[in-house]
């Protein structure tokens, strides 16, 4: 068992929580009137806009879900394929680093995505 992608599965469903959870909280549960999906709108964005923005924003955790169980499960592997670690590595760095860029660091999550390619890089 490859224990680096272990880890980086792990992390990459721990980022998804974590974004999940504290977008609900910090920044969705100020935008709903007693329903699942958001339904007030905040000039200048509109109320389908806002539904969209969630549904994303969800969307982007349950793919960070995803990649942690491709990752978890290549660690079983006595040679994880490269066709399939690289494009995660790949993808989470660069998602880490737009993240870093957009928010000139201040966002957190830039860290665990980078972590996460780092560790599938190593493994």
């Amino acid at each position: 068992m490859h224990s680096l992608l272990v880890s980086a599965g792990l992390l990459s469903i721990v980022v998804g929580l974590v974004h999940s959870a504290l977008g609900e909280f910090l920044i969705f549960k100020k935008l709903r009137n007693n329903s699942v999906v958001p339904n007030v709108a905040v000039p200048p964005i509109r109320e389908r806009n806002i539904r969209i923005l969630w549904a994303t924003w969800h969307l982007a955790s349950i793919l960070g879900f995803a990649m942690g169980a491709i990752l978890i499960q290549l660690a079983e592997m006595s040679v994880p394929p490269a066709f399939v670690v690289q494009p995660i590595a790949f993808s989470m760095a660069m998602a880490g680093a737009l993240v870093c860029y957009a928010t000139n660091g201040r966002h957190p999550g830039w860290a665990g995505l980078l972590g996460v390619a780092v560790l599938c890089w190593l493994a």
